[in-house]
């Protein structure tokens, strides 16, 4: 994957380029750039760094990496954060940016970079990733690079700092009851009761089905509801679903004439989008895009949801999309919700997504 995000001590990644927080003089900062000195070597590189002299924020500089496992250390030297008047974001951004390009110059393949002044410098962790995000979306549209996040220690439990609040809002406790009557709503002649409408949300909530079509009197009795009080309710709110299904492909040629890669076309087409912006925003390799296009690899539910991102589809696009490769959204998965609530705030970043993932615990869509 272009882009990653990685929990471990930056100075043991193994990349061609690490990024250090460097201190503007030329003295050893605190943090990173103090193990980055003490396991490169501090004598050897902090004589290297008197040779670059001070370094205004924004700017960078490179040198060797010495006993690094790296061929290079890109000094950054990140903005404070004041007030977000003075210019802050614009030099951070700079610093991103420019430490890609030298990386880039110096022919690397991969890069390691912490989250830049979002510590002791003060900047705000939910404005630091997206100028991160940004940075790297951009710098990938055009150039074949791994990317790697690198977080250490207590910054490992909240990366993306408020954003992981705002998603944490929407996946509360009244979520699934309420995506489930939507999910479903269409289906049903009428809306259930508020003691049924209970049951059904018991069921989903202790991961008893995943989907509508499974719900069965059975389950009724299993949570002491009297079938004879709610057999007719259930009956019609569970009668409007098949009990018989077709065959997943039977169903598709019914919806579906077109192939997967023509599908994928038609959607790039349609949205006016480069291939480059899509595969970069949905955090996919160039080479795998070409493979989708040409039909040589079937694509997972996560790569799917991340090329639902990447091509900007809404809510209702996407849940199509989804099913021309037999998927579904499921309201009780958290990967799913998480990603929904990106679609909904048209947040079109499957990067800055897996940074959430990473703040729940769970894998990237990009794995």
């Amino acid at each position: 994957m272009p882009f990653q995000i990685i929990r471990n001590d930056i100075t043991k990644v193994k990349a061609d380029a690490i990024v250090n927080t460097a201190n503007p003089n030329v003295k050893v900062g605190d943090g990173v750039d103090s193990a980055i000195y003490k396991a490169a070597g501090y004598e050897q590189l902090l004589e290297a760094r008197k040779k670059i002299g001070q370094l205004l924020p924004g700017e960078v500089a490179i040198t060797d990496a010495f006993d690094l496992k790296a061929k290079y250390i890109i000094h950054v030297s990140g903005p404070w954060w004041i007030n977000g008047e003075k210019d802050e974001p614009e030099i951070l951004r700079k610093c991103y940016d420019k430490a890609l390009n030298l990386a880039y110059e110096k022919k690397c393949k991969s890069i390691a970079f912490p989250l830049l002044s979002t510590g002791s410098y003060g900047f705000p962790k939910k404005i630091g990733i997206q100028i991160a995000v940004d940075s790297f979306t951009e710098f990938l549209e055009d150039h074949d690079m791994e990317i790697m996040l690198v977080v250490f220690g207590s910054d490992s439990v909240s990366v993306s700092g408020e954003l992981v609040g705002d998603v944490s809002s929407y996946i509360d406790d009244g979520y699934v009851e309420t995506a489930f009557k939507e999910e479903y709503r269409h289906l049903r002649p009428s809306e259930p009761s508020s003691r049924v409408g209970s049951f059904i949300g018991n069921i989903i909530r202790t991961n008893r089905i995943e989907s509508a079509d499974a719900l069965t009197f059975e389950d009724a009795a299993d949570y002491h509801l009297d079938e004879e009080e709610c057999s007719a309710e259930i009956a019609e709110y569970i009668g409007a679903v098949p009990q018989k299904k077709e065959s997943l492909d039977d169903a598709l040629k019914e919806i579906y004439t077109d192939s997967f890669e023509k599908q994928l076309q038609k959607l790039i087409n349609k949205k006016g989008l480069k291939n480059s912006e899509i595969y970069a925003s949905a955090n996919i390799s160039k080479q795998y895009f070409s493979k989708l296009l040409k039909g040589q690899v079937k694509p997972s539910k996560e790569k799917m949801l991340a090329l639902a991102v990447g091509l900007r589809l809404n809510l209702d696009e996407t849940i199509d999309f989804l099913k021309i490769a037999g998927y579904a959204l499921s309201p009780i998965s958290q990967t799913d919700v998480i990603v929904e609530y990106f679609i909904k705030h048209e947040d079109y970043n499957v990067l800055k997504i897996d940074i959430v993932l990473f703040d729940y615990g769970l894998d990237p869509l990009s794995k």
